[in-house]
C-alpha cells in the first residue's frame, strides 16, 4: 500500500530485506556454522546495531519525525488462537508503543493455531496477493521449517516490508531474509545465566538439572548452561533427567536429585513448568531451602516462588521488548533508518533473584510487561 511520504517509500523498496541492508551474509563466521542449516544472530548482525535498538526499546519513545498520508496498514499472522499469550502481548506491546510513537496504523490479523501449518499457508499467500493492501507483514510461524517458503515468499514481495517473530535463526537457504527477526534468545539467557551463578556461588559447583526435550531449545537453556559453568566454574554435573518441560517431569526429577544425588546442591529447571513441580518436592520434602533451585523465564509464577523463598533465581525475559522493537522498526523504516536496524533482534534478559528487595522484582516485573500489563491477560 505504502501511502507515506514519498522519500520512506523509495528508501524502503531500495534497501530491500536485512540481508541487503547488511550485505553478503554471513559477516562473520562462528566455528561451528558448518553444523548448521541457519546463522546465528553474532553472525548476521552488524556490530553495535543490536545494542542500539535494545538501547531504544528500554527508553523512553520519542516521538516519529514524519508525516503520513494514512494510517500504516499491518498484517499479522500468527497463531495467537493458542493458549499461550506471548502473541497476544507483542500485539499490545506494538501497538501501545506505536501509539506513544505518535504513528497511525490499522492491523489486520490472520489467527490461527500452533499445530494449523496449512491455515498458515493460506494467509501467506492470501496476504501475498494482496500485497498491495499492506505496508508492514508480520509472520509468527507454526514452525521454522515448515514455514520457510512462506517466510521466502513475503520477504521477496516489494510491496511491503516483513518481519519475523519469535525465531532468531535465519535460514540460510532463503532467496530474501525478512527485514528483521524478532525473538528471545534462549542462549544469550544461558549465559546471562551463567554469568551470574558464577558470581553468586563460584567454582567446583556440583549441580542437576531437570532438563526438557532434545531439541535446539533445551541444547540452548540447558546445554549451553551446563557448558559454560562446567568451562568457567570447574562445575560437575551428577545427573540429568528429562522433564519434558512438564510440571510432572520437575516433581519427579528433583524427588530423584534429593534422593538419590545429595551432592547436588542446585537444581537447573529449564522451563517454568518444571521449576514449579521442582519446588513443589523440595517443598514436600522441606529442602527448598538446602538447594538452590533456577526457572526460566522469569514468568510470574516464578517470580511469585521468589517472593515466597521457594525458587532462587531464574533469567528474566523482558516480554514486551519484542513488541516494541517492532514498532521502532516501523518508525526507522518510516524514517528512511531501516540500515540501523539490525537482522535479528534480540529481548532483553536479565536475572531475577531472591537478593533482590520486593520493591526490586516489582519493578522488574513492570518493567517486563509495561505494554501489555502485569498478570493474566484478558482474552
Amino acid at each position: 500500500m505504502r501511502l507515506f511520504t514519498t522519500t520512506a517509500l523509495v528508501a524502503s523498496v531500495a534497501l530491500g530485506g536485512g540481508a541487503f541492508a547488511e550485505g553478503s551474509l554471513p559477516l562473520k563466521e562462528l566455528p561451528d556454522i558448518g553444523e548448521r542449516d541457519y546463522w546465528v544472530p553474532d553472525e548476521v548482525n552488524a556490530d553495535g546495531k543490536l545494542e542500539a535498538l535494545q538501547a531504544v526499546v528500554g527508553s523512553e519513545a520519542v516521538p516519529f519525525s514524519g508525516s503520513l498520508d494514512n494510517p500504516v496498514q499491518i498484517a499479522l499472522i500468527y497463531p495467537s488462537a493458542d493458549t499461550s499469550d506471548f502473541w497476544a502481548r507483542n500485539y499490545l506491546a506494538m501497538t501501545k508503543r506505536l501509539d506513544e510513537l505518535g504513528i497511525t496504523y490499522e492491523t489486520t490479523e490472520f489467527a490461527s493455531r500452533q499445530i494449523e501449518h496449512s491455515l498458515q499457508s493460506t494467509y501467506a499467500n492470501q496476504v501475498e496477493q494482496d500485497a498491495d493492501l499492506y505496508d508492514y507483514v508480520i509472520f509468527g510461524p507454526s514452525e521454522l521449517a515448515i514455514q520457510a517458503d512462506n517466510i521466502d515468499k513475503l520477504a521477496g514481495n516489494d510491496g511491503f516490508s516483513t518481519y519475523v517473530w519469535a525465531f532468531h535463526t535465519p535460514l540460510k537457504d532463503l532467496k530474501t531474509q525478512p527485514d528483521v527477526w524478532f525473538d528471545f534468545s534462549s542462549a544469550a539467557g544461558a549465559l546471562v545465566m551463567c554469568d551470574y551463578m558464577l558470581d553468586r556461588l563460584g567454582n567446583d559447583v556440583t549441580m542437576a538439572m531437570n532438563r526438557g526435550i532434545p531439541g535446539i531449545t533445551d541444547n540452548q537453556r540447558s546445554g549451553d548452561f551446563k557448558a559454560c559453568v562446567e568451562e568457567k566454574g570447574n562445575w560437575t554435573t551428577a545427573y540429568e533427567h528429562y522433564g519434558e518441560y512438564q510440571r510432572e517431569g520437575g516433581f519427579d526429577g528433583t524427588s530423584l536429585i534429593l534422593q538419590a544425588y545429595p551432592e547436588a546442591t542446585i537444581i537447573h529447571n529449564a522451563n517454568t513448568a518444571m521449576a514449579m513441580g521442582s519446588v513443589e518436592a523440595q517443598v514436600s520434602q522441606g529442602k527448598e531451602k538446602e538447594v538452590f533451585s533456577t526457572g526460566w523465564g522469569g514468568t510470574g509464577l516464578e517470580l511469585d516462588a521468589i517472593r515466597r523463598g521457594e525458587l532462587d533465581a531464574t533469567p528474566m525475559r523482558m516480554g514486551d521488548d519484542v513488541g516494541a522493537a517492532t514498532a521502532e522498526a516501523i518508525k526507522a523504516d518510516l524514517e528512511d533508518r531501516a540500515e540501523e536496524l539490525p537482522l535479528v533482534f534480540l529481548g532483553r534478559i536479565t536475572v531475577a533473584h531472591d537478593q533482590l528487595s520486593a520493591e526490586e522484582i516489582d519493578a522488574l516485573e513492570q518493567e517486563a510487561f509495561r505494554f501489555s500489563g502485569v498478570g493474566a491477560l484478558e482474552r
